[in-house]
């Protein structure tokens, strides 16, 4: 095997050009047009759509570069990135959809509002998956019978599915990546905790006036009786709690061995954190009861559209992903020299609009990490003297994957659950209209208060 991994070239981002990432733009589009002008041969055959694209960088791929260079760049990023992302997204969807929320809960502007809050904070506990997946059926169970309702799941998203999980490197994998790299779990929680606040707080406040009106227009009853809730399959709970500590685990455990597969090398905390949520995901499956799941609309839609489209989107993304690494000597140099001002110091602004435009399109967990490395990946110079330079990559990574639905894979797991229960979700230019007013003006705002002076 390390014969095999020697003989694997190495890929340089430099020699490539931007026509690679076509296919990787062609797949977006493709998820942003297909469900509006052919939604039944989309929901019939995306898998196949993205296998098509990622053919057509594949074969492209192997025919210039060689099979070698191309099986081994192709391998890295399944087993070091895609099936690491897969088995943590399948375990959290699996022990939160045993865990079922019941009651009388009417989708109130006060009673949302507490839901949000509430998946904000859980979202930097459990993760911006295991607070998404384990809040979203209950949220929308209380709306069922609003006539408008889909700005709540938009909100949801916004507050839950990424801006929540900004504490704690356990919250989203940009930080998590970062906690890898040497970043301490005391730094981002006190670093990010100012930008998360005055974004929740602002993001509440405006919700609750926006659906304040909703509810006014939609005929809602002045009056709701008292509230009663009932919890069934709450030992998922303990399951969640153990997902959380086997991915801290794979951070601090440093044994040092690794396992060598072509020209891969797994590091054996990695395959032990993965071989543990996927132990904890079936324990979660045989020891709920059938009916709570039934109860919960629980189906494998939304992680098998997950699954598959993003197996499109790590395959087709890689060229880009080279190419920015290649920093000043790659096609996207011009980009790559935005975030160093005249004297050679690091733009904080560039570096949080960049990372974060970039994350909303790209995965942001890489994006973090070039920029980091863009940085001097130096963990203590960025957690000291260039503190202010690693808020920003590390708030653009996180925040900004709310701008699209592609940003962060809980928002497309959401949209899943939120259309297979009948709400009328914004479609993927839809909901960019909603983040461009709601969250932009925001972006502005942190920009001013955190990055500029």
């Amino acid at each position: 095997m390390p014969k095999l991994a020697a003989m694997t070239p190495h890929l340089d981002g430099a020699t490539m050009g931007l026509w690679w990432g076509l296919p990787f733009a062609a797949l977006l589009v493709s998820i942003a047009v297909l469900p509006q002008i052919a939604a039944h041969v989309w929901h019939m055959h995306f898998g196949k759509i993205a296998a098509a694209w990622s053919l057509c960088f594949l074969l492209p791929f192997a025919a210039v570069y060689g099979v070698p260079t191309a099986g081994g760049a192709i391998l890295h990023t399944a087993l070091l990135e895609y099936v690491p992302f897969v088995v943590l997204l399948f375990a959290l969807f699996v022990i939160a959809g045993g865990i079922r929320i019941r009651g009388n809960m009417v989708g109130t502007p006060g009673v949302n509002c507490g839901l949000l809050a509430l998946g904000a904070v859980l979202a930097s506990i459990t993760g911006t998956t295991g607070a998404a997946m384990l809040l979203v059926r209950p949220l929308i169970q209380a709306n069922a019978r609003r006539r408008r309702n889909a700005h709540v799941l938009v909100f949801f998203i916004f507050l839950v599915a990424n801006i929540g999980g900004s504490l704690t490197p356990i919250g989203d994998p940009p930080l998590f990546l970062g906690f890898l790299q040497g970043v301490t779990f005391g730094w981002t929680f006190t670093s990010m905790l100012g930008p998360m606040l005055l974004s929740a707080v602002v993001l509440l406040l405006v919700f609750y006036l926006l659906d304040r009106w909703m509810w006014a227009r939609d005929g809602g009853p002045r009056r709701v009786g008292r509230l009663r809730l009932g919890f069934k399959g709450l030992y998922n709970l303990a399951y969640l709690a153990l997902a959380v500590g086997a991915v801290l685990l794979s951070g601090v455990w440093k044994p040092g061995i690794d396992i060598v597969l072509g020209p891969v090398t797994l590091p054996l905390p990695g395959l032990v954190r993965d071989g543990l949520l996927l132990i904890l995901a079936g324990l979660s499956w045989v020891t709920t009861p059938r009916r709570v799941r039934i109860e919960n609309a629980f189906n494998w839609a939304p992680i098998l559209e997950v699954v598959y489209l993003f197996a499109g989107i790590f395959v087709t993304i890689l060229p880009v992903l080279e190419i920015l690494k290649a920093g000043q000597s790659g096609a996207m140099a011009p980009l790559v020299k935005i975030v160093l001002r005249p004297d050679g110091q690091p733009n904080d602004i560039a570096y949080f609009w960049l990372s974060g435009l970039l994350s909303s399109i790209l995965d942001n967990a890489p994006t973090y990490l070039l920029f980091f490395n863009m940085a001097g990946a130096d963990p203590h110079a960025l957690m000291g003297p260039l503190a202010r330079t690693l808020l920003a990559i590390s708030a653009g990574s996180v925040f900004m994957g709310a701008m699209t639905y592609i940003g962060n894979a809980p928002n497309f797991m959401v949209r899943s659950i939120a259309s297979e229960r009948g709400i009328r979700m914004p479609s993927f230019f839809g909901y960019m209209a909603w983040s461009a007013a709601v969250l932009l003006p925001l972006f502005g705002l942190v920009t001013l208060v955190f990055f500029i002076g």
